[in-house]
């Protein structure tokens, strides 16, 4: 192989059918579509709109001066964490089990769990928070089982709250954690599990002390992808929400579409991005980013 072949980064080098090698320019041929449709489709609108929010006609900060001193849209983000939190919790308490099942079962059992997590992939956002509209109504199954079940005399509130954005949002979100947990629960050699045993540890300890630790790269990506795209939401909690669990993502579309206040939103909007990427840092650092990314444990 030639020199210039050398120099191309290992996860670029394929091979043909003839055995050789792809160089560094023939790389680039190839990933050249797809960097211009980022560019085109993604980076330059981004950008563009990042620009207008301090640039109007004269360079400005009074836009993320606005967002910091009003404190309405405090509330609104710190609300927007508080949710996105709650959300990823109650994912992970939900989906650390399922994951570990999936570990454990084999067969058609096995078949019918991983369709269970899949399928709702297959569905749309907006169908699976309608499903919840139908469920947590006041003369909806919910309320009609505890009524029939003598645990209420009358319906509760279960729609336009804080508990119903929080479960609505766990529930379309799930996938993305119990996979990587997945992957990191599955990659843990079974000789450690039985050495604890051996060793004396009963399962409490055995979970803290070895499954826990060896499965944290997929516990942290998975809590990852559900918090930062929980940031972001927007058709849930418009949905499902109330003005009192008003999110950043819903804010920013009021600017835009209700306000016309595009510089505005663009701030909130960058304000979101810098969150964003704080965070992406701190998980960076309790993780690697290739563990991060492959969940291995």
């Amino acid at each position: 192989m030639s020199a210039r072949g050398t120099c191309v980064p290992a996860p670029l080098r394929r091979l043909w059918p003839g055995g050789r090698q792809i160089g560094a320019a023939a790389s680039a041929a190839l990933l050249a579509p797809f960097f211009a449709l980022l560019l085109i489709v993604f980076l330059y609108p981004l950008l563009s709109l990042l620009s207008s929010s301090f640039l109007e006609p004269q360079p400005t900060l009074a836009n993320y001066r606005r967002v910091f001193d009003n404190p309405v849209y405090l509330r609104v983000m710190l609300r927007t964490g508080w949710i996105s939190l709650l959300t990823t919790l109650l994912a992970l308490v939900l989906g650390f089990p399922i994951a570990y099942m999936m570990t454990k079962i084999k067969g058609m059992a096995a078949v019918l769990l991983t369709a269970c997590v899949l399928l709702p992939l297959w569905s749309s956002v907006l169908v699976r928070t309608a499903a919840w509209i139908v469920l947590l109504r006041r003369d909806g199954l919910v309320n009609d089982a505890l009524q029939w079940l003598g645990l209420t005399r009358r319906p509760l509130t279960l729609l336009y709250t804080e508990g119903a954005v929080v479960l609505a949002m766990a529930h379309v979100l799930l996938p993305f954690l119990i996979l990587p947990i997945y992957s990191a629960l599955k990659n843990i050699p079974e000789d450690c599990l039985r050495a604890a045993a051996m060793l004396g540890a009963n399962r409490r300890r055995t979970f803290f002390e070895v499954l826990l630790p060896l499965s944290r790269a997929g516990v942290c990506s998975g809590c990852l992808m559900v918090f930062l795209p929980a940031l972001g939401f927007f058709v849930t909690p418009a949905l499902i929400g109330s003005p009192q669990q008003l999110m950043i993502a819903t804010l920013v579309s009021q600017q835009v579409r209700e306000m016309l206040d595009w510089p505005f939103a663009a701030a909130l909007v960058g304000v979101l991005m810098l969150a964003v990427a704080a965070l992406a840092l701190v998980f960076n650092k309790a993780v690697s980013f290739n563990r991060l990314i492959g969940g291995g444990a």
